[in-house]
């Protein structure tokens, strides 16, 4: 049985609740790789990760609150679409920059990221961070399968 693809645009995220495959291209990003393998069910939200040489601290802290939002949203939309899913895991996929300032950026955003699933007592997998080359990611969330490539 062949599945369907769906690409997820920055700032955005895609639901899943069969053998669809969610995919997007990670350039100065954060992948949220969320699913429930006993459900079936699983959602893939897309943040850019956007680094300014001046005042970084400044332009994460404006963001913050749309990024958790959006991530609320994506978390209540998968337990609408999975009501039964009961042990909720998250990957975090990440491409960043080459910039000196991309690394705490990143880290506050995540940690913000990683706080708030800890809350939702969503089970937090080990992190993929890379730099160089933009990432393709392939999220198949029925078997909470992730396969990255550089582009």
């Amino acid at each position: 049985m062949e599945s369907a693809e769906t690409h997820v645009a920055a700032d955005r995220f895609e639901i899943s609740s069969g053998r669809g495959l969610l995919v997007t291209e990670l350039s100065s990003a954060i992948a949220i790789c969320l699913y429930d393998a006993s459900e079936e069910a699983g959602a893939l939200l897309h943040l850019r990760c956007i680094v300014k040489s001046s005042k970084p601290a400044d332009v994460t802290d404006t963001t913050l609150a749309t990024e958790l939002l959006l991530l609320d949203r994506c978390l209540q939309s998968l337990r609408e679409t999975a009501p039964a899913a009961r042990d909720l895991q998250a990957r975090i996929v990440a491409h960043l920059t080459e910039a000196p300032q991309a690394r705490p950026v990143y880290d506050s955003v995540i940690s913000l990221v990683k706080r708030f699933l800890e809350d939702q007592q969503v089970t937090l997998l080990p992190e993929d961070v890379a730099t160089g080359q933009p990432r393709r990611l392939r999220f198949r969330p029925h078997m909470g399968w992730v396969h990255t490539q550089q582009s």
